[in-house]
């Protein structure tokens, strides 16, 4: 689920840690956008990219060195994990909508992971009966019942009234509900035949996008830890969630309400793959 400090989840994002949700104290929205930044600003950021061009650049031409990279102790730095796409098909099928069938290897576990993030992360973990769908369908079969009770510990009665929506997870007419998660990168930290843990580093939105809102929608960073076991599928057994790694917050204008209910409609998710 999105993420902030003041939801406290006794199953975490479904196991062992914590899930929380901020709730602002006024409305961001205010109707006018953020002013621009004065021409001494800009100037320095064209500076900026052109130095950045320039070094790209002369790193592309530097041709013919396959030497590794060393740290200032002479030793070697750390290999970012890579990005680039397997060319393996991610997943078999759908189940309830939500990515199936995965290779039984470690980028299987980490397409698992981050998939199984964004379902969790859903608007629908706000209604019970499609609650109820999501877990059974990614749950590992021993852990069904305990991840179940966990969030429905989690997604009171009284966290929706708190959030401002009705009893089955809607938003209330003229205001739409936003709960997104937006993996950005997967880390394995074990992985044996029968088990595997993956972390997985998100983005999120929540809020409420209305006239009005109290709880608009805001972004966050978390960490979510998921482990996986291996029974035909890749099934989770457990989860927690950490705030963060946070960037800086970048300088683009603030959307207006409309702006962002229509992007939610219009702007479908993802299947993810490692």
């Amino acid at each position: 689920m999105s993420l902030g400090d003041e939801h406290e989840a006794s199953g975490g994002y479904g196991g062992t840690g914590h899930t929380r949700t901020r709730l602002p104290d006024s409305d961001p929205y205010g109707g006018a956008r953020r002013g621009g930044r004065s021409s001494s600003r800009s100037l320095v950021t064209v500076v900026g990219v052109v130095v950045l061009l320039i070094a790209a650049i002369a790193f592309a031409n530097r041709g013919g060195d396959d030497s590794p990279s060393t740290d200032a102790s002479g030793g070697s730095g750390p290999e970012a994990a890579p990005t680039a796409a397997s060319g393996e098909r991610p997943v078999e099928g759908k189940t309830g909508g939500i990515p199936t069938g995965y290779a039984h290897d470690e980028e299987g576990a980490q397409s698992a992971a981050a998939n199984y993030a964004a379902a969790l992360g859903s608007d629908g973990m706000f209604n019970t009966s499609r609650r109820h769908e999501i877990v059974q369908t990614i749950a590992d079969p021993g852990a069904v019942g305990r991840l179940q009770s966990g969030f429905d510990a989690d997604y009171s009665a009284d966290l929706l009234k708190k959030i401002g929506l009705k009893g089955d997870g809607a938003a209330p007419a003229g205001s739409t509900f936003v709960n997104r998660t937006l993996p950005a990168g997967t880390k394995v930290t074990s992985f044996n035949d029968g088990e595997a843990t993956v972390e997985v580093w998100c983005n999120s939105l929540f809020g409420l996008a209305g006239e009005g809102s109290t709880n608009p929608v805001t972004s966050g960073w978390f960490t979510v830890t998921m482990k996986l076991s291996w029974s035909g599928d890749w099934k989770v057994l457990e989860t927690s969630q950490k705030t963060g790694p946070t960037p800086v917050a970048g300088d683009n204008p603030v959307s207006g309400v409309d702006e962002i209910g229509k992007a939610v409609k219009e702007f479908g998710g993802f299947t993810y793959a490692r």
